[in-house]
């Protein structure tokens, strides 16, 4: 079984790193892949995210566990979506029940006056980072959930409250799920709690 820990928009893999080492300390071994680093010579788009994110877990023999934050969550979701057979599990952290269009806007009005080092700093131009931006306005993720079959777990941070209502609509709708807040927590659980999350991560994978 492949475990796999997906990133968030604005990480790279480097914001797993913490939660790695806890996991490893418990002998899981995870892969985590830099979701820009896979679509570094192609067009910076979801749809080609999204093909090269398939190609990359479908790499692995057998089924994988799939823990994603934010947009690693909806890359996670339609992963599972789609090939459901090759999934075995799925924890959604901080994942959106429905892209916020108005919240894009002005997040990416933000993006276009941040300095290119920041984005530098994740492994991706800006320009590609805006342009990923764009192409996720239209995404319904909300969409064909009574799919997911596998058992999931669902995840927010208590203090994350633009996306505590989602995770309550996705555990709603998604059968054979559980929802969990993390305390003292914002949006990247990953960061902010590393520990209990990858208490939370080992509990759920070791069931």
């Amino acid at each position: 079984m492949t475990n796999i820990l997906i990133h968030g928009l604005g990480q790279n893999e480097s914001s797993w790193d913490l939660v790695k080492g806890e996991l490893e300390k418990k002998n899981i071994k995870v892969e985590v892949p830099n979701l820009f680093t896979l679509i570094k010579d192609n067009s910076s788009d979801y749809t080609t995210l999204f093909h090269e994110f398939t190609d990359y877990c479908n790499q692995f023999d057998g089924k994988v566990n799939l823990c994603g934050l934010s947009l690693g969550g909806i890359l996670a979701l339609q992963y599972a979506k789609e090939f459901p057979n090759k999934v075995h599990s799925l924890i959604l952290i901080a994942t959106p029940y429905q892209i916020p269009k108005f919240l894009f806007k002005i997040q990416n009005l933000i993006f276009c006056f941040m300095p290119k080092r920041i984005f530098n700093k994740m492994g991706v131009l800006k320009s590609d980072f805006i342009s990923l931006v764009n192409s996720m306005s239209n995404l319904e993720i909300a969409k064909d959930l009574d799919k997911i079959k596998c058992k999931s777990l669902i995840l927010c941070g208590i203090k994350d409250k633009s996306n505590l209502e989602s995770s309550k609509l996705l555990n709603e709708h998604i059968s054979n799920s559980v929802f969990k807040t993390v305390s003292n927590s914002s949006h990247e659980v990953n960061v902010d709690q590393p520990i209990e999350l990858s208490d939370s991560i080992y509990q759920f994978w070791r069931k």
